[in-house]
């Protein structure tokens, strides 16, 4: 697959120079700056899922008529919350 290039950026100094400060030892901020990309790209990604997700079970609560209110969920993930904590107590480890 050919390479492609994304557009340049103009920045202030102050920014360039708030990410050349945070460079780890051998990165390039050109590097720095596809990896942001990525990150960003994957968020959002990510986001558009989720929201994906809410509609169409939005729409399957409508469908079904079937609803949980929120004080049911919060008793369910508070629920799962106890779960974990009690296995995580029973093999030492920390939750």
């Amino acid at each position: 697959m050919k390479s492609a290039t994304l557009p340049p950026l103009r920045v202030d100094q102050a920014l360039r120079e708030s990410a050349e400060a945070v460079l780890h030892d051998g990165e390039s901020l050109s590097g720095f700056v596809l990896d942001a990309v990525r990150r960003n790209i994957a968020q959002r990604e990510a986001a558009k899922e989720f929201l994906h997700r809410g509609l169409m079970a939005r729409d399957e609560a409508r469908a079904s008529g079937e609803y949980v209110t929120a004080a049911e969920m919060l008793a369910r993930l508070d629920a799962t919350l106890a779960r974990q904590h009690a296995a995580a107590r029973k093999t030492g480890s920390s939750a």
